[in-house]
């Protein structure tokens, strides 16, 4: 029997009806996940319905087959606990721990079942080596500089490190339990503010499962101007980053420039949308705000001149021989662990793989128009570093071609009520990399189940791997190179 038959299967921005999803046996369900996952389909989600640490709970997975372009949902039947996928599934771990932290379902034999959000930080237990000269550095989860708070643990000999443990949640806000409690008119705002920095993101993949649940057809041209504010998102923060890690590294004059060329990004969203981030630019059915023709020609002479500024500054940082070599074969991820922990976004790409929701699940105008995949094979810091910038450089080529031909039409279309019993799945390639967002409804059209999975969730892993083996010293360059989220991963 082909383990698809134990699947319903969708594609991106999709619903259906709930019923049509199979709800197996634990055991077949479990087998089917593996049996997929061995085929080179990636786990999207692992979620359960169980709530307030209280089993039994159904899991559902969201598989998807990156080649083919479609995503694959099972269910399996009310379980208080089940042999754990993680030691066959590594890009299960997190989401195990997810679900007995908040379910109380068992995963048994999960190798290390830590909290995932509901820190307490006198009870938190950590990995730790022994042995002669080795020692433990602990950083944070009050940090220095105005950011997150997350927590650091090295295990070291002498600058070597040879584990690293982080500890989130410091931030949890319980933004899927709001949303569970929706739909209604604070949804969206919820979503955006998931992660501040990929408002724009999350609050496109909100809308998509929502106008899913009610059938809703969007116009060209609010699916255009939804593209052109997520490329000017990315922009913003690839070239944020770009900096960031030109100052890690005491590379002063690119710092200046980059940062100065990324404040160009921000204030065209807030052009656009009336603050720095785009929240409040998309709305159910489209977007809230249009483009006339004298706000497109100053964004179309802002994207010139940054053409021309990006491969020249580009040109300087990239073609200085201290900056490479202090870049190259620094906090490398293979490509094997990228795969095996299911890896998203610029990090996985840098390590070779061929891994995009605008190729492998394409939606809303991305559709009819292709961006063309940036990828590199090192894994290290350069790679993170280069795809960075040429992404960014495809960013532009495509919002110049957009901005100067939008289609006619209306900037919003109508959205009605979401259907009873359906689920919905959204994926949108924001600029960390995937956003997934997956939504059920119950028997009034409220939701009953809403997951959140931001790129970052799949992706702080691979910065502990990073540092295995490096020096403790590279930890700020690796953390920025990644520039992952504690919010998107505390919700």
């Amino acid at each position: 029997m082909s383990p698809t038959s134990r699947f319903a299967s969708i594609r991106n921005g999709e619903s259906l009806d709930f019923s049509k999803i199979p709800v197996v046996p634990i055991e077949d369900f479990r087998s089917a996940v593996l049996k997929m996952a061995a085929a080179n389909h990636r786990l999207c989600a692992l979620l359960c319905s169980g709530k307030d640490g209280r089993p039994p709970g159904s899991l559902l997975a969201v598989l998807a087959d990156d080649t083919g372009g479609k995503l694959y949902l099972a269910a399996s039947q009310p379980v208080a606990g089940y042999p754990s996928l993680t030691p066959d599934l590594t890009q299960a771990h997190l989401f195990e721990r997810e679900i007995y932290e908040g379910s109380g379902v068992l995963p048994e034999g999960h190798p290390w079942l830590k909290p995932v959000r509901r820190v307490s930080a006198d009870k938190v237990a950590f990995f730790q080596e022994q042995g002669a000269e080795v020692h433990e550095v602990a950083v944070g989860p009050i940090h220095a500089g105005i950011i997150e708070p997350g927590h650091f643990r090295f295990q070291c000999h002498g600058e070597t490190v040879h584990h690293l443990e982080i500890q989130l949640g410091y931030q949890h806000r319980g933004a899927e339990r709001l949303l569970r409690e929706g739909p209604d008119r604070r949804s969206l705002a919820v979503a955006e503010a998931i992660c501040g920095d990929t408002a724009i993101g999350h609050a496109w993949a909100h809308c998509a499962v929502r106008e899913a649940l009610a059938g809703a057809t969007l116009s060209l041209r609010a699916e255009a101007l939804r593209a052109v504010v997520l490329e000017v998102e990315r922009l913003a923060n690839h070239i944020g980053d770009l900096g960031a890690i030109s100052n890690d590294i005491g590379y002063l004059p690119a710092t200046a420039y980059f940062g100065r060329m990324r404040g160009d990004f921000l204030n065209m969203l807030m052009t656009v949308s009336g603050n720095r981030y785009g929240k409040s630019m998309l709305k159910l059915g489209g977007v809230a705000f249009d483009l006339p023709a004298e706000m497109r020609s100053s964004m179309i002479e802002t994207i010139k001149r940054s053409v021309r500024h990006l491969a020249e500054v580009g040109d300087m940082f990239f073609g200085e021989p201290s900056v490479i070599s202090r870049l190259e074969d620094t906090g490398t991820v293979s490509r094997k662990i990228c795969d095996d922990l299911g890896l998203v976004g610029v990090c996985a790409r840098a390590t070779g793989a061929d891994r995009d929701v605008r190729q492998d699940h394409p939606f809303g105008l991305y559709r009819f128009r292709h961006i063309p995949v940036i990828k590199l094979d090192s894994g290290d810091v350069f790679a993170r570093a280069m795809v960075r910038f040429l992404e960014a450089q495809r960013s532009l080529e495509f919002l110049s071609a957009l901005i100067a031909n939008l289609s006619e039409g209306s900037a919003a279309s109508p959205c009605g009520a979401p259907a009873a019993n359906h689920l919905a799945v959204s994926l949108v390639e924001g600029w960390r990399g995937e956003v997934c967002h997956v939504a059920k409804t119950g028997r009034d059209g409220k939701y009953e189940w809403y997951k959140v999975v931001d790129p970052s969730f799949h992706n702080w892993m691979a910065l502990a791997m990073a540092l295995r083996g490096g020096e403790i010293s590279d930890f700020p360059l690796c953390n920025k190179s990644f520039n992952l989220s504690y919010a998107g991963h505390d919700l």
